[in-house]
């Protein structure tokens, strides 16, 4: 890779800089000034705990405030930029003259040892896989199979769900099951991933909340839930982290969303009158990205036998003043595979070209 294509400057926006993590498929930046000097490194999360501290996405990085980073010297060996990258939890690390100049970069797979993984801060959360729905956008292949075994690159969906959270740190999977369980649960074993799932299974439809009440008396300590059509690639310790400093009842994941309007708006008041124009307006959401960490006690406010959805929870919670939290992530890091346009989507940005050699096509 470019040492360009690792840099950004100062007078760019939060936007910009989260645009071109994504475009690189770094979660790290290269601050350089006016003169193209090396200034620092700003980080996905320098951008998060930004945003979450109320910065819009128009600001620029010289607005927000950017955590002081570890760089590496030309008179440091391999083995030194190596511990150094660890400490960060970087996957590159910049490399200075004795001016302070960008003299390189060094990227992780540079001093790996053969398939040695990046390191990440790991937790052992719980985690519920939200597996049971009938997958009616995904019809006509969710006919045939259910929507957790939809193939996504080399593996199912479910499969590559289990393994980024186990990466994680994550040893015990309870996994909500209903339509097509039996091929779930068999598919599962097949590929050796049975021993770490305990499965639980309602007898009738009761929302992305209501089975949870299922659990009730076996989770004791703080829990993610994820759907089971979505990933996410974010380092999770981050998330668990912002959830537990904040004293969170439940956080969920947001996926900064930007939309084009190809139009000029107007604003108009009282009258009809004319208030404002805006020419072509970009317009920046949060959605609502289904992954979520839930405090244990939780499960006792879920109505037994009830049909009762995970955002019944949350407005329950926020109307009794409980703390939700909202934690952002880039537009790339979320890919949903919930109906037929953004399972294509997502699976050509995991591996270049969509397989779908399995439908005949």
């Amino acid at each position: 890779m470019n040492i360009d294509d690792l840099c950004i400057s100062t007078n760019c926006s939060l936007l910009m800089a989260l645009n071109k993590m994504d475009a690189i498929k770094k979660k790290l930046l290269i601050i350089k000034d006016e003169y193209g000097k090396f200034l620092t490194l700003i980080s996905i999360g320098d951008i998060q705990r930004s945003i979450i501290k109320g910065h819009n996405l128009n600001d620029t990085l010289s607005e927000i405030k950017i955590d002081e980073k570890i760089t590496a010297t030309t008179k440091d060996s391999d083995e030194r930029i190596k511990s150094l990258m660890t400490s960060m939890r970087a996957d590159f690390m910049p490399v200075l003259n004795g001016d302070r100049d960008l003299y390189s970069v060094v990227f992780w797979e540079d001093v790996a040892e053969n398939d040695e993984i990046y390191p990440r801060t790991k937790n052992n959360i719980p985690v519920v896989v939200m597996a049971g729905g009938k997958g009616t956008r995904l019809k006509p292949l969710s006919n045939v199979i259910p929507k957790p075994l939809v193939p996504i690159g080399e593996k199912t969906i479910l499969e590559e769900i289990i393994h980024r959270f186990k990466n994680a740190g994550t040893e015990d999977f309870y996994l909500s099951v209903n339509y097509k369980k039996e091929m779930i649960k068999y598919y599962l074993e097949s590929v050796g991933e049975s021993e770490s799932i305990e499965y639980f299974s309602e007898t009738e439809p009761l929302g992305t909340a209501g089975s949870l009440s299922l659990l009730k008396g076996k989770l004791n300590s703080t829990f993610y839930v994820t759907n089971c059509d979505i990933l996410i690639d974010q380092d999770l310790s981050e998330l668990y982290s912002y959830h537990v400093e904040n004293k969170n009842e439940i956080t969920l994941v947001a996926a900064m969303k930007q939309i084009s309007i190809p139009y000029g708006t107007v604003l108009s008041g009282k009258d009809g009158l004319l208030e404002g124009m805006q020419e072509k307006p970009d317009l920046s959401f949060k959605i609502n990205a289904g992954v979520y960490i839930l405090e244990p006690h939780l499960l006792d406010e879920i109505p037994k036998d009830q049909f009762y959805h995970i955002t019944d929870l949350i407005e329950k919670v926020r109307r009794r003043a409980g703390r939700v939290g909202v934690f952002p992530i880039s537009e790339k890091s979320w890919l949903d595979i919930g109906e037929w346009p953004e399972y294509i989507k997502s699976v050509s940005q995991l591996d270049g070209e969509p397989n779908l050699n399995f439908l005949g096509l």
